[in-house]
């Protein structure tokens, strides 16, 4: 037996989820094998681990139904109004968040995501590349539209040597997947998330694993794309099959190859210019999420660049 609470807003909150007289929770209990407990803004779940992990992704589906109104909370922030921006909400989350475009280009991103089945899209650091990514991803898996999300990355260090690491496999790729690992935490939450990934449903892999596989009605993202070689780049998007989708992401200047011509992102709009059915999608400075600062030191790297 194990117990495991969910906060929740407010006490209005948990008045509007347990329903009158408790009724909701009750009917949870029943349909579960739980028991659940109401005490202010916090419910507590007791019972066998596996019941108790689906009661709590049944009262974050709750509650997401219950939260329909866009939150304007979400890490995509920008100066650009939202409601300038219609229909390009990418994911409604379980935790109650609305994940949507902030600029025009992240607008054509998740358009492109939705009626593409190859996008690539190439700009700064900050601009919500991986970010909405993943949101489409979810988005398409809760829409049973595919059936399951595949992410991957090139494992090259940026600019650093990090010599041996211990544990297992898993313990020495998550340095290099963490990126990844925390836009399905903002998501879904690490209870969701692990579950899914357990289940195989979220796969997060480097990109080396992904040779010799071919996968059917999947959402697969390559993150960091500018770290692939050329050779790997064919590997990657030969791998999709019937009914998946392919989203590359990257930015050519963040390539950590010794050789930065060597990137399979950089040649990839020439090679790609004439296949139909792929769309290229360029973010600039101006779609930048994070910190303001961020935008002025992309500016400032730009210049000295060009001046170099």
């Amino acid at each position: 037996m194990v117990t495991k609470r969910i906060h929740l807003r407010d006490s209005q909150e948990t008045l509007a989820l347990v329903g009158p007289q408790d009724q909701q929770l009750r009917r949870l209990e029943q349909s579960l094998s739980v028991q659940i407990f109401a005490r202010g803004h916090i419910l507590a779940i007791r019972g066998a681990p596996g019941r108790v992990e689906k009661a709590i992704l049944a009262i974050e589906d709750l509650r997401l139904r219950m939260n329909q109104m866009p939150d304007e909370n979400t890490s995509l922030e920008s100066d650009e109004n939202p409601s300038s921006l219609p229909n390009a909400i990418a994911y409604a989350s379980p935790l109650g968040k609305t994940v949507h475009a902030k600029t025009a280009n992240q607008k054509q991103y998740v358009e492109a995501i939705d009626r593409s089945d190859l996008v690539i899209a190439i700009g700064p650091a900050g601009t919500g590349k991986t970010y909405l990514s993943v949101a489409c991803a979810l988005a398409a898996l809760k829409a049973g539209q595919v059936n399951k999300i595949v992410l991957t990355r090139p494992v090259v260090e940026a600019g650093e040597k990090l010599g041996y690491l211990p544990g297992d496999f898993y313990d020495k790729v998550d340095p290099y997947l963490k990126p990844l690992y925390d836009a399905f935490y903002s998501m879904l939450g690490p209870d969701r998330f692990r579950l899914y990934r357990d289940e195989e449903t979220i796969e997060i892999v480097p990109l080396a694993y992904m040779r010799g596989r071919t996968l059917e009605k999947a959402f697969i993202i390559l993150d960091e794309g500018q770290n692939a070689t050329p050779e790997q780049m064919k590997m990657f998007l030969t791998r999709m099959g019937k009914g998946s989708k392919v989203v590359v992401n990257g930015d050519i200047t963040q390539v950590d190859l010794p050789d930065r011509k060597n990137s399979g992102l950089y040649s990839l709009p020439h090679v790609l210019k004439d296949v139909l059915g792929v769309e290229f999608i360029f973010f600039t400075e101006i779609d930048v999420v994070r910190h303001p600062l961020v935008r002025s030191i992309i500016l400032a790297y730009t210049q000295w660049e060009k001046k170099r």
